[in-house]
This record gives C-alpha cells, sequence and structure tokens, in this order.
C-alpha cells in the first residue's frame, strides 16, 4: 500500500470516528486507538508534504447536527497541541511560569452574563459555529444565575457530569443496551437536549478553564489573577498547579496520583502561560493556539496472558464479551479483565486462551485491551448461550458483529426484562434490585410478569431470606399492590419490546388513543404511519403483539392492573395534524412547553420534517436550515409562532 493510500484510509477512519464523536455523542474507537491513527496520519503528511482535504489535522471538529439554534463563535475556537512527554512540556514552557490543570472530559460551553445575568451559552459545536443551549446551561447544578460583577463577561468550560452521578444513571437504566458508554457520551446528551428538564436530572457541573473577556477589567496581566477572580464570581474553577519548566515533573505526578480520587473525568493535563500578552504574542497556527499544550497521559501498560472470555447476557440476548487475564498492576490498582464489547472486536485483536496480550487503563480509568501479542485466533464464539444452554446466533449490522441468545426463556433475559419492568419508568415498584429478582426467578416465585403481583402469596419465605424481614417485605408488597394502577405509556414500556424507550411508548399511547387494543391490532403500516416509529420498530411492535406466548402473559398481567387514563380535558382541535418544531421560540419558554402544548390539543410533535408533515414551526420563515429546505421541498408551510398561535385559534373556533 503506497503512502497515499493509506492515508486516504486513514482520513476516512478518523472522519468516520469524529463525526460519530461529535454529531452523535458516541464513539467508534477508543481516544487510545484514534490518538494513534491521528499520529500515523500526521507523520505521513509530514513525510510527503501532503494534507488530504478531509484530514482531522486541516480542521478541529465536526458539523454539528441537531434541532438546536446554531451561533457561529466571534473567533475559531482551535483545539489544542498535544504531547505525551514531559520534556516537551518543560520545552514549551522555558522560562515562563505555567498554570497546569485537569483536561477534563466533557462538552466545552462558551457563557455569556450581562448585567450579571446569564444570557448565552453555546456549545463548542467545530469550533466555528456552536449550538445555542442557554437553557440548558440554567439547569447547570454549581453554576451561579446571577453573579456580582455587572459588566459583559464572556468564559469558557467544561460541562461534565461526576463518575458517581454517570454511575447512579446508569444503575437506574436496567436495560443493559441502553446504559451510557461512558460520563463524556452522557454530559453530551444531557446538555445538548431540547428538554431541560432532562438537563436538570443529570447534575451537569460547569468547570471554568478561561476568561475570554471582562468588561473594563484589568487582571495584572495573569491568567492566575483571572481564575482567583473567577472564583470570587461564584464559579468553580479547574483544579490547577502554578508551574516552572523546574517543578513540572513534580506537579505532572501529582495529578497523576490524584486521577483515582478526581471525582471528575479528565484525559489529561492542560499547561497554560501565565503571562496573557507574552502567550497572546505567540500567536496560532492553523489549528493551534501558541499559549497552551495539552498534555496527554502515555498509558501505561502491562503484559499479561487471556485466560478467559466471560460472555454475559443482556435483557435483549446481546452476549457481551468480557476478557479476563491474569492479575497485572496498572495506575497503582490490580486489574483482571477487560470488556471487548463485540464479536468483531474480538475478532480483529484475534484473541484466543493464553494468547499473550498487552493492556492499559485509557484515562488511567478504563481497562482496555491494547494489543494482542500473539494473536492466536483460537478462541470458540459459543453456539449455546453460557447462562440457559440456549442456541446463540452472530448478527452483523453496520458492519459490526454481535452475538445473541435465542432462547426466549433464557434466565439472563428474565432477570434483566423483570429489571426494566420494575424501573421507575415502567411499573416503578420498589425494592426489586436485580440480586431480589434473581432469588425470586431462582426460588420459583416469578415466571411471568403476572407473577409479581402474586408475591405476597410467598410473604412467609420471602421474610426469611438474607436482607429481607418483615418490614422490608411488607414494603415491597405495598409497593407493587400501589403500582396495580399504571398509565398506558408507562405499561408499554415495561414490556419491554425491543426498540420502544419511554418516548416512543409515550407515542404509541397518543397515536392509538390510549387503547391498547387498537395498538395489539395495529398493522405494521399503520405503526410506520406513526411520526418517530420507523420500520424496526414498527415491525418488533407486531412481532411482539403476534407472539401468543406473550400475549397469554399479557393477557395475565393485565388482570392484575386498572390502567389509568391519563386526564386531558382541552379542547383536542389540534388532533390528526403532525409539526416539526425548529429554532428558538419566544412565546413558549422552550421548545418542550410549544410541544406539549401541541400534544395536549390533540396534536403530534415530530422530530424531522416528512411528507406526513403538516406544519414546521420556525419563527425565521426565510432561513435556510435544512429544516425550512425540506419543507419547501414539500411544500409545507412554515409558520411562525404567531401564525401557530393565529391558527390555533381558528382551529379551536371551528373555522
Amino acid at each position: 500500500m503506497s503512502d497515499l493510500e493509506r492515508m486516504k484510509e486513514l482520513v476516512e477512519q478518523l472522519d468516520a470516528a469524529a463525526r460519530a464523536y461529535y454529531q452523535e455523542s458516541k464513539e467508534l474507537m477508543s481516544n487510545k486507538e484514534y490518538d494513534e491513527l491521528y499520529d500515523e496520519l500526521a507523520a505521513f503528511e509530514k513525510k510527503t508534504g501532503t494534507v488530504l482535504a478531509k484530514s482531522p489535522t486541516a480542521h478541529a471538529g465536526y458539523e454539528v447536527l441537531s434541532a438546536l439554534p446554531k451561533e457561529n463563535h466571534p473567533s475559531p475556537m482551535l483545539s489544542l497541541d498535544k504531547t505525551k512527554e514531559v520534556s516537551q512540556l518543560q520545552e514549551f514552557l522555558k522560562d515562563q511560569t505555567g498554570i497546569l490543570s485537569w483536561k477534563l472530559d466533557g462538552l466545552t460551553i462558551v457563557l455569556t452574563y450581562e448585567n450579571g445575568t446569564l444570557t448565552k451559552a453555546v456549545t463548542r459545536g467545530n469550533g466555528i459555529t456552536g449550538e445555542v443551549v442557554t437553557q440548558n446551561a440554567r439547569q447547570f447544578e454549581n453554576l451561579p444565575a446571577k453573579i456580582p460583577f455587572k459588566g459583559r463577561l464572556v468564559l469558557r468550560g467544561e460541562a461534565v457530569i461526576s463518575y458517581k452521578d454517570f454511575e447512579r444513571i446508569n444503575e437506574e437504566n436496567p436495560d443493559a443496551d441502553a446504559k451510557y458508554k461512558n460520563p463524556r457520551n452522557l454530559c453530551a446528551g444531557s446538555v445538548r437536549q431540547l428538554n431541560s428538564q432532562v438537563t436538570a436530572g443529570r447534575h451537569v457541573q460547569f468547570i471554568a478553564f478561561a476568561l475570554v473577556s471582562a468588561e473594563d477589567m484589568t487582571f495584572n496581566n495573569s491568567r492566575r489573577c483571572q481564575f482567583e477572580w473567577l472564583a470570587a464570581q461564584g464559579f468553580d474553577v479547574v483544579t490547577y498547579r502554578m508551574v516552572t519548566s523546574t517543578d513540572l515533573p513534580d506537579s505532572v505526578k501529582w495529578f497523576a496520583n490524584h486521577i483515582e480520587s478526581n471525582e471528575l473525568p479528565s484525559d489529561g493535563l492542560v499547561l497554560l502561560m501565565d503571562d496573557i500578552a507574552y502567550g497572546e504574542s505567540l500567536g496560532n497556527t492553523a489549528k493551534f493556539p501558541r499559549n497552551a499544550m495539552a498534555f496527554k497521559w502515555k498509558d501505561e501498560t502491562a503484559e499479561t496472558t487471556l485466560r478467559e472470555i466471560h460472555w454475559s447476557p443482556s435483557r435483549t440476548g446481546l452476549i457481551n464479551p468480557v476478557a479476563v487475564f491474569d492479575p497485572v498492576e496498572l495506575e497503582g490498582t490490580t486489574i483482571t479483565r477487560a470488556s471487548v464489547h463485540n464479536v468483531s472486536i474480538v475478532e480483529s485483536l484475534k484473541l484466543g486462551i493464553g494468547d499473550t496480550i498487552t493492556v492499559y487503563k485509557a484515562n488511567m480509568i478504563i481497562p482496555q485491551i491494547a494489543e494482542n501479542l500473539t494473536q492466536s485466533s483460537n478462541l470458540t464464539i459459543p453456539s449455546v448461550c453460557p447462562v440457559c444452554g440456549g442456541p446463540t446466533k452472530l448478527v452483523t449490522n453496520d458492519e459490526v458483529t454481535c452475538l445473541y441468545c435465542e432462547n426466549p426463556a433464557c434466565t439472563a433475559k428474565q432477570t434483566k426484562a423483570f429489571e426494566l419492568f420494575v424501573s421507575r419508568n415502567a411499573m416503578n415498584m420498589e425494592g426489586l434490585s436485580e440480586a431480589t429478582i434473581e432469588k425470586f426467578i431462582d426460588s420459583g416465585f416469578i415466571h411471568s410478569f403476572a407473577d409479581i403481583f402474586h408475591l405476597k402469596e410467598h410473604a412467609d419465605e420471602i421474610c426469611k431470606m438474607d436482607g429481607f424481614g418483615e418490614k422490608s417485605c411488607s414494603n415491597l408488597i405495598a409497593s407493587i399492590d400501589k403500582a396495580r394502577k399504571v398509565k398506558l405509556p408507562a405499561l408499554i414500556y415495561a414490556l419491554g419490546i425491543p426498540g420502544i424507550g419511554v418516548a416512543n411508548a409515550k407515542v404509541l399511547a397518543r397515536a392509538f388513543h390510549q387503547d391498547l387494543d387498537k395498538l395489539r391490532a395495529a398493522t405494521a403500516e399503520e405503526l410506520t404511519a406513526v411520526d418517530g416509529i420507523g420500520e424496526v420498530m414498527a415491525q418488533a411492535v407486531c412481532d411482539y403483539f403476534n407472539d401468543s406466548e406473550k400475549m397469554g402473559q399479557l393477557d395475565s398481567l393485565l388482570k392484575e392492573l386498572e390502567l389509568v387514563l391519563e386526564e386531558n380535558n382541552e379542547k383536542q382541535y389540534l388532533e390528526n395534524l403532525t409539526f416539526v418544531i425548529t429554532g428558538s421560540v419566544h412565546h413558549f419558554a422552550n421548545r418542550n412547553e410549544l410541544k406539549n402544548y401541541i400534544e395536549k390539543h390533540g396534536g403530534k410533535a415530530a422530530g424531522s420534517v416528512s411528507a406526513k408533515t403538516s406544519y414546521l414551526i420556525n419563527n425565521d420563515k426565510e432561513s435556510t436550515s435544512s429544516k425550512n429546505k425540506k419543507a419547501k421541498e414539500l411544500g409545507v408551510s412554515i409558520l411562525s409562532e404567531e401564525d401557530f398561535l393565529d391558527l390555533c385559534k381558528k382551529m379551536e373556533a371551528g373555522e
């Protein structure tokens, strides 16, 4: 393969990874793998003198895609040059004083305060254009709503979610396949929300790391003074240490020793010149500012021997591979296992039992396999489920191969299914943890959802179980009885139909007028006619309701329940109309409030413009946004909020 061919291959891989990272808040590869491919590409570019148009070395990010309003930054937000060598940091700093701080791993936000009040919050986006998330930023738990300074203030910081909150939120989500991969992805999804209530429940924090401008203020030409001033205004400022090139190695070690105790996710350090004028005099390259440099941890790796692949089934039957190896010490802790994620990765690493592998801790936290030195490929993908012994099947989607258990009666599936059924957004039963559910399954108390409502028949035996007494058993029974009254969206979600989450359950309940029988009888064509329900989800719903065994269980379950209709006394004058909302709103507090208004009056609020769309609501009718263009192509009318409210008045009056 020629240098140019390899460069094209690298650009394609890195471009796909960047697109997923910036547009969809998901990761196709680890940071370590991305950095290695990036460095390889940069070396080829230096060698050949050629830089391809789509090369990540030529641009700082990727175009953002969402329904959030967009806004250009006054000046490009450049990324930082990086190194893994402390000696390069020392060479960069020379005889200057620097500020060494955590490089937090979240979502970069630019805040603007005027007259002491937050007026705007914009994400970094692609460095040129960001997304306006002001309403969501007001929900950050530690962000001051008002500050003493009354001039115009612009600052940058990182929106982050702590490891503790990340674990809590994942624990509250019983669906193993829907759990967030890391705090960064969770944070990005939480900040880039159309519903600020979701953001409020995620405990997002804002950590300031740069003061851009403060009207009529001087700071003795010192970034440190800026940090101290920001702290005095009420902002949480990133943890930092003042350094010189002489004591810089000791400070790097200090941060390394505090990684385990640092509650906020970090993927390295940042070294910033304290002298503002000197730093600015250094200027910028096309991509990097010259007044700061990022330090990426040189991952400590260790050789070990792969002893086993543990295959762990989930509710949907997905069986996740986990590598188990001889204990090794990394970053001060002993590790014995690492997730391998899917069969494609198992095969790409050519894993085999007894292989010599190298492992590391990504960001010095998450165990990963770096490489397989012996590549025996002697691993046999299990043909039967390790839990139930039922047959397995390899399924490939988007070039990723995963292993699934095909036995619907698999105990692992049952446990996860029961976990989802009793969870907060479903039947909301307290006292039924995974461990408790497993005990009840093993004891033969529950085989189906309906059996849960008969647990009181086993109260005497439950009271004698470890972790239970009369009071806890009584509380459990009371919680179960309380759950007998349930709204249809919660029940639909509780059933665990593949692909149907909380939001889609609400859409289905509303589309079929809170009538479960109509939903059960719906055809795939009728289901795909519902905005937000695609062919895959429609088929999953049909398959579920056409399964005679599942329907027998559902009929038994319904005998235990009282379906409670959601009260809505509002006139349904928007019935059979579908709206798409884009851009900022003025008459409503936010787009979510407008969406709720539409749904309350019988309409549907969809996320994208299609032939089924009745109206697009956008206060900027002349916008060249993709939604406006699509609406014009399809002949969909574009309404301002005023137009929409006028339409509502006419519809209500029957005109």
